[in-house]
């Protein structure tokens, strides 16, 4: 398929008088003229709304209705960027991120005002778009059409949230002209044509929705059908009423979907492909035999970075190889050496993890644009300061350095080894330890705590703390679920699913917490555990029964392929 279009404007520009069916919504189908329609009108209404000399940034703080997508095409009209505001977040780190963001106009909706209750949030103009103040300010506007005149490809468009070892949750900056670029790459990828409809069940305030999902169904002209907020039950049923030929997903979506009751008529379905992340090989399988639907999995950074694409015959614990034009490298973070390939035992088990483990680094041309306002996570995005001067390091200064920790096998194959030690993904969400390590440290028994990952028996981490109580203190489960139950900016996904309790905490030479220590013992230590089972509110110890439970849920979910140095005493089979 041939592109001429260079922004998101210019596409959305095409999809005026394009009256075939463009987007379904709870019942309601627009056209695609309607969407570029609605998209014209909020960008000239933004336009009236944003001060004079204010950075053009709108928050978006919506569930996946119609009002998003319009927005998305308002943004890149009118020259202005999209924050996604993630509505798992709480109090003062959700007025944190709306501010940050430098955001003067707040897009909402009513069940998401008690979330602002009691915020200060001084110069942001509110919208509530399901009321009828918002449909008479909208009106003045109807009449307008799509005018790319403030459109640029170097123009931000989107301010996406990703967590890092800052603490503090980073603006990644995406450009018109790279989500453009992303959206006519995947059409090329997966062969999407204008008769195609893409389903949209991820959040729209993350980029694997708009990236993979919305992009590229933009580019290719093809219809979306959204999903209000994710549905196991509702999947199928979805799929079938709007005729969904592709999707994306993450891992634990899988594995929500595929415990819903089978059906005789599964694979009487229409879709064609899913795209996504941390299904993992063994829910994969078992999704392409019930549904009859493969599933591509991929490795991408947020930021733009670098990507890994899996190909036939990438070993099953293998992510993939390096997608064309990215240079991917193992590097030792100190020395700046790339790292000796992987070396495995008879059984599988990497022998030589602590040479070959390193951070994934593209060392050629890469598309990462850059953090809103914080230029120091940007510097080490980039390798500043990273380990000693190198003859060569004018060449390497701008490395785009990804922060999670892979290995390569003498295939040029590359596996997934954990992430930096501050950084956790929970159920798709990306968090800080050390925001949940301050709220933690209000705990009036603890004298120190530690948040690290543990491997999910599904996908993705589960958050662990490690806690020093204060001398004489004894560790009261229900005292310490009703202080994490107070915590107004406690997250949906921050509390720990794993306690351990420690006579002191341990330190490196340092000082410094020793954090891979703590995920080497995982919850297989000599210390007292407490945990919370799934879908459970109190703690209670973790025994032996537990321990056999979990270990065979990793193991019927194929996880064996865990994160090297984590304790749980199960093989790997790198093939």
């Amino acid at each position: 398929m041939g592109f001429t279009s260079r922004t998101v404007a210019e596409l959305v520009r095409l999809r005026w008088d394009d009256h075939r069916p463009g987007l379904w919504f709870e019942g309601r189908c627009r056209t695609h003229h309607e969407v570029a329609a609605g998209a014209a009108a909020r960008a000239a209404l933004l336009r009236d709304l944003l001060p004079s000399g204010a950075e053009p940034h709108v928050g978006v703080l919506l569930d996946n209705t119609p009002e998003y997508p319009m927005w998305l095409g308002a943004a890149a009209l009118s020259g202005a960027a999209v924050a996604g505001i993630n509505p798992t977040r709480r109090g003062a780190e959700l007025a944190r991120d709306i501010l940050h963001t430098e955001c003067r106009v707040l897009v909402t909706e009513r069940a998401h005002l008690p979330l602002l209750d009691g915020l200060d949030l001084p110069g942001v103009r509110l919208l509530v778009t399901d009321t009828p103040a918002y449909t008479d300010l909208l009106a003045p506007y109807a009449g307008a059409s799509p005018d790319t005149a403030d459109a640029a490809p170097e123009r931000r468009l989107l301010l996406y949230f990703t967590s890092g070892s800052t603490g503090a949750p980073k603006a990644a900056i995406c450009s018109q002209g790279r989500l453009a670029e992303a959206g006519r790459s995947l059409v090329d990828h997966f062969g999407v044509r204008a008769d195609d409809v893409h389903y949209i069940c991820m959040p729209l305030f993350h980029g694997n929705a708009v990236i993979a999902d919305w992009a590229p169904a933009l580019a290719a002209g093809a219809g979306v059908a959204l999903r209000r907020r994710f549905s196991a039950s509702g999947f199928l049923t979805d799929v079938r009423t709007y005729g969904a030929t592709y999707f994306t997903y993450v891992g634990r979506a899988v594995q929500y979907v595929l415990a819903t009751p089978a059906r005789p008529d599964d694979r009487d379905n229409p879709l064609r492909v899913g795209f996504g992340t941390e299904a993992g090989a063994v829910d994969a399988a078992a999704f392409e035999a019930r549904f009859g639907v493969r599933l591509v999995e991929g490795y991408g950074s947020t930021e733009g970075g670098a990507a890994i694409q899996r190909a036939p015959g990438t070993p099953r614990a293998a992510i993939g190889r390096a997608a064309p034009g990215d240079d991917l490298a193992v590097v030792d973070p100190v020395s700046r050496e790339e790292c000796p390939a992987a070396l495995f035992s008879a059984d599988g088990r990497l022998l030589n993890g602590h040479a070959a483990i390193g951070e994934l680094v593209n060392r050629g041309p890469h598309r990462f644009e850059g953090y809103w306002r914080n230029a120091e996570a940007e510097a080490a995005r980039r390798g500043h300061g990273r380990g000693p001067a190198r003859p060569d390091a004018a060449a390497d200064g701008d490395w785009y350095w990804t922060g999670d920790l892979f290995y390569r096998d003498a295939d040029g194959f590359l596996y997934f080894a954990g992430r930096t030690d501050d950084r956790l993904r929970v159920d798709s969400e990306n968090l800080a330890a050390a925001m949940i390590e301050d709220i933690l440290a209000r705990y009036g028994d603890a004298t120190a705590a530690a948040v690290y990952a543990v491997p999910d028996p599904v996908a993705g981490d589960q958050v662990m703390a490690a806690l020093a109580l204060r001398e004489g203190a004894a560790f009261d489960p229900g005292a310490f679920a009703g202080f994490l139950a107070g915590q107004a900016d406690l997250g949906t996904k921050m509390a720990p699913r794993f306690v351990r309790i420690v006579p002191r905490m341990p330190v490196t030479a340092t000082n410094k917490i020793h954090r891979v220590g703590l995920r080497r013992d995982g919850f297989r230590c000599a210390d007292p555990v407490w945990w919370r089972p799934p879908g459970e509110t109190a703690y209670r110890p973790l025994d032996d029964a537990d321990l056999a439970g979990l270990l065979a849920e990793y193991r019927a979910r194929g996880r064996e392929d865990l994160p090297a140095g984590v304790g749980l005493g199960i093989p790997r089979d790198p093939r």
